[in-house]
C-alpha cells in the first residue's frame, strides 16, 4: 500500500511538472507571442511563472522524496538501470529549476520592474532554453522508467 501511494504522489508530481511545462512551452508561449506585445506579454510570463514555480517546486521535492524512498526500498544495486537514469536526469532537472528559480526568474521581475522589455525578452528566451532542455530530459527519464523493467 505505501509503495503505491509513493507511486500515486511521484507520477502526480511528475504531471504537474512536466505537463506545466509542456502547456507553457506548446500553448502558452505561441498564443502569447501572437496576441500580446511586450509590454503585456512580459509581465504575463512573470504573473504565470509566480504561481507555477511555488507548484512546481512542491512537486520536485515530491518527485525527490518519493523516488528516493522507493529506491530504497529495493536498493541501489538492485534497481534497474533505467531507475538510475530517471534519478540522474531528475536531479539534473531539479538543479536547472532551481537555477532559474533563483538566478534568472529574479532577473526577469527586476527588468519587468524597469520596463526594460528588451532585456526582459532575452531573459524570458533564456528560460525557455532551458525548460525545452528539461522537457528534452523528461523524455529521457519518463523512457528509463517506461522501458528499462
Amino acid at each position: 500500500m505505501m509503495l503505491h501511494l509513493l507511486l500515486f504522489l511521484h507520477l502526480t508530481s511528475v504531471i504537474i511538472w512536466v505537463g506545466g511545462m509542456f502547456f507553457s512551452y506548446f500553448c502558452l508561449r505561441p498564443a502569447a507571442i501572437q496576441l500580446l506585445e511586450p509590454k503585456l506579454r512580459l509581465p504575463l510570463w512573470v504573473a504565470t511563472f509566480s504561481r507555477f514555480f511555488k507548484l512546481t517546486a512542491i512537486a520536485v521535492v515530491t518527485i525527490i522524496a518519493t523516488g528516493i524512498m522507493m529506491l530504497l526500498q529495493v536498493g541501489m544495486k538492485f534497481a534497474p538501470v533505467g531507475w538510475h537514469v530517471m534519478l540522474s536526469t531528475g536531479l539534473l532537472m531539479s538543479a536547472i529549476f532551481i537555477y532559474v528559480c533563483a538566478v534568472v526568474y529574479p532577473r526577469l521581475c527586476k527588468q519587468c520592474n524597469e520596463v526594460s522589455w528588451l532585456a526582459a525578452a532575452a531573459t524570458l528566451n533564456t528560460i525557455r532554453k532551458l525548460v525545452g532542455f528539461n522537457l528534452i530530459l523528461s523524455i529521457i527519464a519518463i523512457a528509463a522508467a517506461t522501458f528499462a523493467r
